[in-house]
């Protein structure tokens, strides 16, 4: 059976946590790394870092705090509440794997995760998060050098 155009499914073996109450750090956390492994207390603690110089191949995935319309049924409030959104490479592919989307959206490769995330960025009100190994973390090669 072929999908309706336009329509995604989601990949195979991919984790997806979907949004539930105000638990989108978590949903983000977990969802970059693909199990549920982070509480609400955990996610407080990262730290906002740099982002022109990531080495995107060093990063487990990214977290981003994004401005978010309130709305009421059809009804859109002149409200913004923040909203926290994963992204991270699963098989050679960036997704973006927000608990407020039915299935992960593919973004390409670095070029894609990137133009996203300029585009998120313009948006303004924009924090975006890094998620690295520990070794990564104490060598500092998620930042090029060039």
């Amino acid at each position: 059976m072929s999908q309706a155009p336009g329509a995604q499914s989601s990949p195979p073996c991919v984790y997806h946590e979907r949004q539930r109450l105000e638990l989108c750090a978590v949903h983000a956390l977990n969802n970059v790394l693909q199990q549920p492994h982070f509480s609400q207390e955990a996610a407080d603690e990262i730290c906002k870092r740099p982002l022109a110089q990531l080495a995107l191949p060093q990063v487990l995935g990214l977290i981003l705090n994004l401005p978010s319309p309130v709305s009421l049924g059809l009804l859109s409030l002149p409200l913004r509440r923040r909203h926290w959104v994963a992204l991270r490479q699963v098989g050679g592919i960036y997704y973006n794997l927000d608990s407020k989307l039915r299935v992960p959206e593919a973004l390409g490769d670095e070029d894609g995760v990137r133009a996203f995330l300029a585009a998120a960025l313009a948006q303004g009100l924009c924090e975006v998060l890094l998620v690295v190994t520990t070794e990564v973390e104490e060598k500092g090669c998620w930042l090029r050098m060039d």
